[in-house]
Parts: structure tokens; sequence; C-alpha cells
């Protein structure tokens, strides 16, 4: 299954979630993360807690959705935004029309930086707790609008 994560700048959250995808599902899901205005950089914090975590962050780049867009990019099943802006910007179109869902999270980089220790670890956890939970569902058994719903409730998940 291939998921691909949006935010605006593609720095700190959809990073993350896109490593939790890769490091929780042992294969099963193929995540890429991807932005509307990547920034010159991955956040710094996000790999300092990526890092500190065991994940590899060497394979994580900033990405432009557009590149997701064209008809050799990998077709994706599932897009899930994770940004409060980018949920209101055009979404890349994308071959396949794969299934969409809005996860969004508060911006932990855009908090004051004495804030970052706590804010970008409770932004960590609440996006495995949603990974795992959306990792958890039957995929194989479940129609387009009952996982739609599902990715859904996911996304209001704490």
């Amino acid at each position: 299954m291939n998921v691909l994560v949006l935010c605006t700048g593609n720095s700190a959250r959809s990073i993350m979630l896109e490593s939790l995808f890769k490091w929780l599902s042992n294969g099963w899901v193929t995540a890429y993360s991807a932005g509307s205005s990547p920034g010159g950089t991955t956040h710094p914090k996000s790999l300092f807690l990526l890092d500190s975590l065991g994940f590899n962050t060497d394979i994580l780049w900033l990405k432009n959705w557009v590149e997701y867009s064209t008809t050799d990019a990998p077709p994706m099943d599932q897009v899930i935004n994770v940004c409060g802006s980018a949920a209101g910007e055009p979404s890349p179109i994308l071959p396949d029309t794969p299934l969409r869902a809005h996860w969004r999270v508060e911006d932990s980089a855009s908090t004051d930086q004495a804030d970052w220790e706590v804010d970008f670890q409770t932004v960590f956890d609440q996006l495995k707790r949603r990974a795992l939970t959306f990792l958890d569902q039957p995929f194989e058994t479940m129609h387009p609008p009952a996982l739609t719903t599902a990715l859904n409730k996911i996304g209001a998940l704490s």
C-alpha cells in the first residue's frame, strides 16, 4: 500500500508520519511525504527526535507534491494531510484517485523554541497513535466508503 503524507512545508509532521508508517508497518506500507511549498531543510528538531528514537533519517528529504502527480510517480492508495494550511490549498492531481483523509495536528515547528521538546514529542505521539490505528484496519475487506470513514475517524484521535 502506498501512502502520501502532505503538509505545506514537509519539514516536520509529514516527515514524522512518513517515518512512522515505514517503521511500524514492517514494509506493508510504502510511505512518502511532500509539501505544497517545501522549505529548504527538514526541521532540526524533527531530525533530532527521529534520530533519538532510532529512525533512519538519512532517507528523508523535502519534496514538492508535484513530484507525485506525474504519470511515472508511484500510484498512491491513500493521501493523508496533516496540516491545517495545506488542507485549504488545492491538492495535487494524482493518478488513480487515491482515498484522502485529513489528520490535522498542531504545528510544533511554529511554537516557541523553548516549547519544542514537549511539542514535538506530543505531535509524534499523536501521529504514532493514529498510524497504529491506521495499520490495524482490515483494508483488504473494507470498501472505499468504509475505509474513508475509518480514515476520518482516525484523524479525530488525539
